[in-house]
């Protein structure tokens, strides 16, 4: 396996959690936002193709998303895609897997230096994913929350025919009520129980986590997808924790009361995402192990990267087309990962 801990810019990680307290995340991110129309005085730029260029690392949840609906949507031709190592310091993600550790596009070897480029005093973190305006090489926005919603809504005019429709205007209002909650007790909860800085927070969140996990196997036990009969928004942002749980969250932030794989339901809902087109063709277990296992210093002061959890078991029959359903709806999949966006370690044929 390949340590990016060994390169000197790694070399200091960020402290994540503070003894005597429980994890609370800085939700304050730049709210630009990317409109087909913007109404005079908005916080806002004009969707404009090929001019954007999205960064989103293969190892974070986050930026998970944001590939996962780029390429469900098909607006690769639209909207390139830069991707930063999984492995980076206290000070910024760096594009390390790129010749000369420089991004192709935008010349610069952090992605620290995007966000100076719109503020020389950015005082907040450097996060992914992020889309960055090519002409002025500065960051647009970083709202993670509302990048994939935009691109389901303000692209259209970009989506490749057959594109899913991920946000359906009649089932808003319950999706996003179910995502918040999805964010608040299952992406952000997994992190709650990593950086608790105490047994007593740790405890807290341990305990909320597995309520809402629960609850989700129940939710999913009679229908295919969180939703009904077709992949939307909040089924991708379930399946960027999921797909990360026995690899990281079981054990590197000690969510394991059990695996899951020893949840029926989830662990065969995950594995039928996972063998969707647009969905496994993005992950690679290795850089997510690599991230978190080697950034996350304060947590694992040594580096070390676990060897497993074997992989193979994503590709195994899940069963859950007997729920019926339609992935796509009146879609169609997306075609095949373009070479030049082909995962390195993708456990897909």
């Amino acid at each position: 396996m390949s340590n990016n801990s060994e390169r000197p810019e790694h070399a200091s990680g960020g402290n994540y959690s503070t003894k005597g307290k429980s994890f609370s995340r800085d939700m304050n991110y730049i709210p630009t936002r990317l409109l087909r129309d913007v109404p005079e005085g908005a916080d806002a730029v004009a969707v404009e193709p090929g001019r954007y260029r999205l960064i989103a690392a293969r190892a974070c949840p986050w930026a998970n998303r944001t590939l996962i609906v780029r390429r469900l949507l098909g607006l690769e031709d639209a909207l390139s895609v830069g991707m930063p190592g999984p492995v980076h310091d206290a000070d910024s993600w760096t594009f390390d897997l790129d010749p000369g550790g420089v991004d192709p596009v935008l010349g610069i070897p952090k992605l620290k230096d995007a966000y100076l480029a719109r503020d020389p005093e950015y005082p907040r973190g450097i996060t992914v994913p992020a889309i960055v305006d090519t002409t002025t090489g500065a960051v647009v926005t970083n709202d993670f929350n509302q990048i994939t919603l935009d691109f389901s809504t303000q692209w259209t005019e970009f989506q490749r025919d057959g594109a899913p429709n991920l946000y359906p205007e009649a089932l808003r209002p319950e999706m996003d009520e179910l995502m918040h909650w999805v964010f608040t007790e299952v992406n952000n909860g997994v992190y709650r129980c990593g950086f608790a800085g105490s047994q007593e927070s740790y405890d807290a969140a341990y305990e909320r986590l597995w309520v809402a996990l629960d609850r989700l196997e129940e939710r999913l036990a009679g229908r295919r997808f969180l939703m009904g009969d077709t992949i939307t928004e909040a089924d991708v942002r379930l399946f960027t924790t999921l797909v990360r749980f026995d690899a990281v969250y079981h054990g590197h932030f000690k969510c394991n009361r059990n695996k899951l794989a020893e949840m029926p339901v989830l662990w065969a809902y995950a594995r039928d995402l996972f063998q969707t087109p647009g969905f496994g063709d993005t992950i690679d277990f290795e850089q997510i192990k690599q991230h978190y296992y080697v950034v996350h210093r304060d947590l694992n002061p040594l580096g070390i990267v676990p060897d497993g959890p074997d992989p193979s078991g994503w590709l195994t029959p899940h069963g859950r087309e007997s729920l019926g359903g339609r992935p796509f709806g009146d879609g169609t999949p997306p075609a095949p990962v373009r070479d030049a966006e082909r995962s390195p370690h993708t456990i897909l044929g």
